[in-house]
């Protein structure tokens, strides 16, 4: 994919991350050194992506074990940073059951066992995003059967600056360019944040065919037949199948609907809360005023909305594509 950089690495005994509000106009890395780093990070989208949230979190847990804090002190501060994302309370519940089944009890161990697990979900995230890649490239190539050039749709941004590795909602892209398939990305800039840019700044470091184009063009280019399928990543699924995913999605998908353009959501198992019944109760984020506008007019900023079950054609996981109605049999 022509990238030298990662968006997470140990450091001796400190995490490095790359600091994600510079992109994509400079490469920067920060230092976690604590609890209170970790918990920055997450809040202050410095890394974003719901797997790389979780991993982030297991690894903000292992900081504060090392600075002596209590679990009871810890584990709240991290679940508090951001709600929709599942993978983040998905994480730190993991690494919390780890803990308890220790026999160990001194901080410094205890610290040396998060930082263990912490590892192992970022290595799992790594294996997942290639097994998505790898299921995504079917779909792909069956387009690919009956048109010359594929052109894919994406909203946010669900690459490998969303994870550990290659990414979901982009990792049937790079699987299906390195397979010789020749594709298009058209990339929604995904205001107010403008993730879309950090998709074009990954797709360009891969010298993968792309365009930029405002949030609201995308209606229009399904309706001139120039969208072969939809590709989005998810922060939560609902057990249903409904999913919560970036600002926009539920609109690129009701348009999708409308022109019978394909909608796909890719996302590790791990994302999907089977405790939440249906998109109805998956809690969404409100962002702040000064996201959107510096002036005095009233704001509302929800950084998800939730697409119903019934838009999606299938979900792309590591174990295979599902449809919302089967993802029963994917609980563990």
């Amino acid at each position: 994919m022509g990238r030298a950089v990662r968006t997470i690495a140990e450091d001796g005994d400190d995490i490095v991350i790359l600091d994600q509000t510079r992109l994509p106009q400079e490469v920067v890395y920060a230092r976690l050194k604590s609890l209170a780093d970790a918990a920055h990070a997450i809040r202050s989208m410095q890394v974003r992506g719901a797997p790389l949230i979780g991993a982030t979190a297991a690894y903000g847990v292992a900081l504060g074990l090392a600075e002596q804090l209590p679990p009871e002190q810890i584990f709240p501060t991290l679940a508090a940073t951001r709600p929709t994302a599942v993978n983040l309370h998905w994480a730190l519940a993991r690494v919390a059951r780890v803990l308890e089944k220790s026999a160990l009890t001194g901080r410094r161990e205890l610290a040396a066992l998060a930082w263990s697990e912490a590892r192992n979900i970022a290595l799992e995230d790594a294996e997942a995003n290639a097994a998505i890649g790898r299921h995504g490239l079917e779909i792909v190539r069956e387009i690919a059967k009956r048109k010359q050039r594929v052109e894919v749709m994406t909203h946010c941004n669900a690459g490998w600056l969303a994870t550990a590795a290659n990414g979901t909602a982009l990792s049937p892209v790079y699987a299906a360019w390195t397979a010789g398939i020749d594709l298009h990305v058209w990339v929604s800039e995904t205001r107010p944040r403008n993730q879309g840019l950090l998709t074009a700044w990954e797709l360009a470091e891969a010298a993968i065919p792309h365009t930029l184009v405002v949030d609201s063009a995308a209606g229009l280019l399904m309706m001139q037949g120039q969208v072969d399928c939809i590709i989005v990543g998810a922060d939560r699924i609902a057990g249903n199948g409904d999913t919560a995913n970036k600002i926009g999605t539920y609109l690129k998908a009701l348009a999708a609907r409308a022109h019978g353009v394909p909608f796909y959501v890719a996302a590790p198992i791990s994302t999907i809360d089977f405790a939440c019944v249906d998109g109805a109760h998956i809690p969404i984020e409100e962002r702040a005023a000064s996201e959107v506008t510096d002036g005095e007019v009233p704001v509302a900023n929800p950084a998800f909305d939730v697409t119903p079950s019934g838009l999606i054609a299938g979900i792309i996981t590591e174990v295979g594509v599902f449809p919302p109605s089967a993802l029963r049999a994917l609980e563990r």
